[in-house]
């Protein structure tokens, strides 16, 4: 299989300034690093779990991205985003396939879905069969 190294999600914003404030002050991410060129700011890594967000200004096309993030409380973090105003679809609720998740979508238009999972589930499993 592919050697992977390490490994980004890039997000394409038509207002990197909007975006970061956004990815940063309401969903609580931290900034990695920054870059570009001559004093000027055009891009963003973020960190998030085991992969950074990259937010780049170079126009916005969500296309059919979708971030899966796992949190502790899923209803902890929807009741802090709806106060902070995050558009949403519905409260959080437990799938079929026993996660926890809610759909939540950035400025950008990227579907986020933020994802617990609960003690009892399979996810949370390590056994492995000869």
């Amino acid at each position: 299989g592919v050697d992977v190294l390490s490994s980004r999600v890039l997000v394409a914003t038509d207002d990197l300034q909007a975006s970061v404030a956004w990815w940063c002050d309401t969903l609580g991410l931290s900034v990695a690093r920054e870059y570009g060129a001559d004093g000027v700011v055009t891009g963003v890594a973020l960190f998030c779990g085991g992969v950074l967000v990259e937010l780049t200004g170079r126009g916005s096309d969500p296309a059919s991205l979708v971030l899966w993030l796992q949190v502790p409380d899923v209803f902890t973090e929807a009741e802090r985003l709806v106060v902070a105003g995050v558009a949403h679809e519905g409260l959080p609720e437990q799938m079929p396939w026993g996660l926890i998740e809610w759909r939540i979508t950035s400025p950008e238009g990227v579907e986020l879905v933020l994802v617990q999972i609960p003690d009892d589930h399979p996810l949370r499993s390590r056994l492995h069969t000869a």
